[in-house]
């Protein structure tokens, strides 16, 4: 099973399909393909509560239900939103994705 990507556009994305192939054939080395990878990839930030706070607003959602789509707890989003505990890690990206393209895109 290969892992699901997210891309900056989808012209990075036909791009990155056709330099994975490259890859595949040898044509390019690893480290060249890692860095090409970085470059299409959607970009990864941190977020302060005011940013957390704002998206989910700005989607118009409840800590309920902005929870649910980032599979966490309620609880996990308040403390986010109040800066007592940061997101870490794979909610990190979908907070990204979020930002970039509302919750449709991870829904």
């Amino acid at each position: 099973m290969t892992k699901a990507r997210t891309y900056k556009s989808d012209a990075l994305a036909a791009i990155h399909e056709t330099v994975s192939g490259m890859y595949e054939s040898g044509v390019i080395d690893k480290q060249t393909m890692r860095r090409f990878d970085e470059s299409c990839l959607t970009p990864i930030h941190a977020f302060s509560a005011k940013q957390i706070r704002a998206l989910r607003e700005r989607e118009g959602a409840s800590q309920t239900v902005f929870a649910h789509y980032l599979n966490v707890t309620p609880t996990s989003v308040s403390q986010w939103e109040c800066g007592r505990k940061k997101p870490a890690g794979a909610i990190l990206k979908l907070l990204s994705l979020i930002e970039r393209g509302g919750l449709a895109t991870i829904a």
